[in-house]
């Protein structure tokens, strides 16, 4: 079973997407703040990381630029799920390695299982 690390601090959105990828045969983890949820990518070794920008703790940025310095887990792809939507904020998870850049606004709980889905199966 592939599993996911879904780092997210809005409870609501955690839950339902958590629960709509365990549906779709997903393992998933889930963490509130950045510091926990690097270290659940860490101890996980998760398929995929779905990651929010604006994290208590530690921001996403932070979170993913761990990720990419880590030799152990810098090959997981990260598909950044989040209501920042400026050019800035793109070009720089894309040239922090991100896979994959979502604004939470434009994507509803299929489309970003399908991107999960599609990625994992790359």
């Amino acid at each position: 079973m592939e599993k996911i690390v879904f780092i997210e601090d809005e409870t609501t959105l955690q839950k339902m997407l958590a629960v709509a990828l365990k549906e779709t045969g997903y393992s998933v983890t889930t963490a509130s703040d950045g510091e926990a949820g690097l270290a659940a990518v860490r101890a996980e070794k998760p398929n995929l990381v779905l990651l929010d920008l604006i994290l208590p703790k530690m921001d996403g940025f932070t979170v993913l630029s761990e990720i990419k310095k880590d030799e152990l887990i810098a090959h997981i792809p990260v598909i950044v799920l989040t209501n920042l939507e400026s050019a800035e904020d793109v070009e720089k998870v894309v040239a922090l390695g991100a896979t994959t850049y979502l604004v939470k606004a434009n994507y509803d709980l299929p489309d970003i299982v399908a991107k999960v889905k599609e990625i994992l199966e790359k």
